[in-house]
């Protein structure tokens, strides 16, 4: 149709305006077909962000937003699918479009400028009394008729949105902005006709979003915004901006900004949001954003925002601001901007202890001291008390405002003319003022093995929520990497060492170190390649070095961007949650006795960086030495890996309280018979006043002081009053027997040595029956055992041996296998 537009003069543009608008490429602006004077945006239907399918049925202009919902139909005609009873296939065949329609186009004569009356009477009102009541052809045959003459049209509509013409002389609107007019005065509108020109919408046309009626500022925005968030990958349909610009003519206002957010609809909202999100961050800076107290991390290069309102006093919040800006490039990582705001919180709560302690809230800086230091370290001891914060962030709390008021010194911000000037040195938290850390919390959150093969045996659930989630959930069990480590896998992160095995290859955000390298089993690569596969079938024209294992399902269509972790986390919650109940033995005491009962496993415990610390554990568990266990886990330190698989204490006591009852003395006399657990301070004996040694632990005082270097007896510990041992040493005595008397015989048959030699090197009797009748001991009273108690015995045996720090003289080493978890699964 080519209708006489009424053309909008533009006022001329000044300031971020017209910078907004120099912002808008040329390339934008023909891929939304905009024309600065027709100010119409036209959303191509074949952009994989911006356009929709047509509607299939014959005749339809609708455009089908809701597949999924809908069955590739329109709204309307998906409604009239359901009540016709037919297949799709049938309806879409059969069904024509003869029911009424949105749309406007030129009387069908040609040359003529003025509109149809409708899509069935496509002839203006004048040529359409000439064709019934004068010719009386059919259409075809009348708008070729020598008598027909075009005629010229009346003009545009003067309603501020709309692009149609009027339908007659004397009337000022379209046909249906006039009937739109008559009935809201009908129904009692008060607006008069100028502002109601002003503020009233355009008749909606597929694909199409009138920009008419805008302010040129609010025009500038829309567009920059729209081709921001097209940038970012980000969907944006015309249906979702069209009620937008309608609410926004309707308010009359000159910005975007002028809008309250926070009143608006849900899809209002989100459009008001996402566009104001980029013109924000047009022309800024970070010395745009530092002298404000809220910084956006765009302008940085981070996500989030980092905020500085909580921090009341000026003095101290523009100290930790010139902080923050110090700090900030310095740091690494993905996501560093976390740590800097938990720092920035730290000096909030110092705030806050000011405003709460001084009668001047804090505001004369000369006028603190000592005592200030003093109320905030005795604030945050009551926070604690009080549950507000836990004694980690106690903690780092104190330890946090100790390191950022020496750094700001350093800085030279306690300068003439700086934020700080006149801040007395006692001011400042001693090395002596920061609370102990509480007891080391990594170790112990690994899964035990029974809540591990629940979830394993329950991973088809996770389908629901997309094979991908699964896949991502399984790597992160099969290789103890980090949720985020796993989501930014490449598409190309599988490979094969020189002997053929396979290898992960992925990238340490946290310690800035790419292209690790990971051993993986068979059955992990397997998953690997088929995620790749599905990667490859979603986007199968994206180059594969740009490609993500993992990519993500929002704002991205080219698949070269990985999803989020938060993304994984939250359907592994899902997932969790809707888990039945997983009981694990656990014991309690009952009427003063331990028992042990299946209680539920805290679901809470179980999320995704919890396969981290199952991962080291469970190769802990099979002997893996620490120095290669660090490699696994890619840390520089061996005290970092440590953390991830030390024993807990309270799994540790439990055990040790198990394999004391089975406790004997040289003669093979049991110790603790009567003993139902060791008291306090029997436990802490263990940890000073004994020390490992061959098969058993001695208490002798000399020999523990000299950490077991110092033996009286020279190690015949089998005839020592201070040996004691315990069925966790079974393995280790029967090895020993065997070695007794593989070295009797040995030197029985060895004929170069002198008799003396021989005589002090030939193991005893006396040792060989001694040993022989620990081992006949244990064993029988293990067997005295019900099946049970023996199993829950051997359990404790694993966990004590594994947390047994042994003097090397020379015992064996038992390797244990990894826990199977997924039995199922073959390499």
């Amino acid at each position: 149709m080519t209708t006489a537009l009424s053309v909008v003069r533009p006022v001329p543009e000044e300031g971020l305006t017209a910078e907004l608008m120099a912002a808008v490429t040329d390339d934008f602006r023909k891929l939304m077909s905009f024309d600065a004077e027709v100010r119409v945006l036209v959303f191509p239907g074949d952009h994989p962000l911006l356009g929709a399918p047509e509607c299939p049925v014959e005749g339809c202009d609708k455009q089908v937003f809701h597949a999924d919902s809908t069955q590739g139909l329109c709204a309307g005609c998906a409604v009239r699918h359901r009540r016709s009873g037919q297949s799709f296939e049938e309806f879409v065949a059969t069904a024509k479009r003869l029911w009424r329609c949105i749309g406007i186009s030129n009387c069908r004569v040609p040359g003529c400028a003025r509109p149809w009356k409708t899509s069935r009477k496509p002839l203006c009102t004048a040529h359409y009394y000439q064709q019934q009541n004068v010719h009386r052809l059919p259409v075809e045959e009348f708008i070729h008729h020598p008598d027909v003459r075009p005629l010229p049209g009346f003009g545009p509509c003067e309603v501020a949105s709309c692009l149609r013409d009027r339908d007659g002389q004397r009337n000022r609107y379209c046909t249906t902005h006039a009937q739109r007019r008559a009935y809201e005065l009908r129904k009692g509108s008060t607006l008069d006709e100028e502002t109601w020109r002003l503020t009233t919408p355009v008749i909606a046309k597929a694909s199409e979003v009138s920009l008419r009626g805008l302010s040129d500022r609010i025009v500038a925005e829309v567009l920059y915004g729209l081709q921001e968030r097209l940038a970012a990958g980000i969907q944006q349909q015309v249906y979702q901006l069209r009620p937008f610009c309608d609410l926004v003519r309707a308010r009359q206002i000159g910005s975007l900004t002028e809008l309250d957010v926070s009143a608006l609809s849900r899809n209002n909202r989100r459009q008001a949001k996402g566009l104001l999100k980029h013109v924000s961050r047009f022309r800024m800076s970070p010395e745009t954003e530092r002298h404000k107290d809220t910084w956006d991390g765009a302008a940085f290069g981070l996500k989030g925002k980092f905020h500085f309102e909580e921090i009341s006093q000026p003095w101290l919040r523009k100290a930790t601001q010139d902080w923050a800006i110090e700090n900030i490039p310095l740091r690494r990582g993905a996501k560093p901007q976390g740590a800097i705001q938990r720092q920035i919180n730290s000096i909030a709560r110092l705030s806050k202890s000011l405003r709460l302690n001084r009668d001047d809230d804090g505001m004369d800086l000369t006028a603190l001291g000592r005592d200030d230091i003093m109320a905030f370290l005795n604030r945050l001891h009551y926070l604690e008390e009080q549950g507000e914060i836990t004694a980690g962030r106690r903690s780092e709390d104190a330890r946090d405002v100790r390191r950022l008021l020496t750094r700001m010194r350093t800085l030279g911000l306690t300068r003439p003319g700086q934020p700080l000037h006149g801040l007395p040195h006692d001011f400042i938290l001693r090395e002596e003022d920061v609370p102990d850390d509480p007891e080391d919390t990594e170790a112990g959150r690994d899964l035990p093995v029974e809540v591990m093969r629940v979830l394993c045996n329950h991973l088809d659930d996770l389908d629901t929520g997309g094979t991908q989630s699964r896949i991502a959930v399984e790597l992160l069990i099969d290789t103890g990497r980090r949720p985020s480590e796993i989501c930014n896998l490449d598409y190309e992160c599988l490979d094969r060492d020189s002997d053929g095995k396979p290898v992960l290859v992925y990238d340490n955000h946290k310690a800035l170190r790419n292209g690790r390298r990971l051993p993986i089993p068979e059955a992990t690569a397997a998953l690997i390649l088929t995620q790749q596969e599905r990667a490859r079938e979603r986007f199968p024209d994206t180059p594969l070095r740009k490609l993500k294992l993992f990519p993500s399902v929002i704002a991205n269509p080219d698949g070269t961007k990985a999803a989020t972790v938060n993304w994984v986390t939250d359907r592994h919650r899902a997932w969790v949650n809707s888990l039945p109940a997983i009981l694990v033995p656990t014991v309690i005491e009952v009427e003063g006795e331990r028992v042990t009962k299946m209680l539920p496993f805290d679901k809470d415990r179980i999320f995704p960086y919890a396969y981290r610390h199952t991962y080291a554990q469970r190769h802990a568990d099979a002997g893996i030495e620490p120095d290669v266990l660090r490699v696994l886990m890619d840390h520089r330190q061996l005290a970092t890996t440590q953390r991830y698989y030390r024993v807990g204490q309270e799994r540790r006591r439990e055990a040790i309280d198990r394999v004391t009852t089975m406790q004997f003395d040289r003669h093979g006399n049991r110790v603790w018979r009567t003993a139902k657990a060791l008291l306090d301070s029997e436990h802490a004996r263990r940890a000073v006043g004994e020390v490992a040694v061959p098969y058993g632990v001695c208490s002798e005082p000399s020999n523990v002081a000299a950490g077991g270097h110092d033996c009286p007896v020279r190690f015949r510990c089998v005839g020592c009053g201070h040996f004691r041992t315990d069925i966790s040493y079974l393995p280790d005595l029967e090895a020993y027997l065997a070695d007794l008397l593989r070295n009797r015989e040995r030197l029985a048959a060895f004929a170069h040595a002198d008799g003396w030699a021989k005589d002090e090197a030939m193991p005893s009797d006396e040792e060989i029956s001694r040993v022989r009748r620990l081992v006949r001991r244990l064993k029988e009273d293990l067997d005295d055992l019900t099946d049970d108690d023996r199993m829950k015995i051997q359990e404790a045996v694993t966990l004590v041996r594994r947390s047994r720090q042994v003097v090397s003289l020379g015992m064996p080493r038992i390797r244990q296998l990894l826990p199977d978890i997924l039995p199922e699964r073959t390499a």
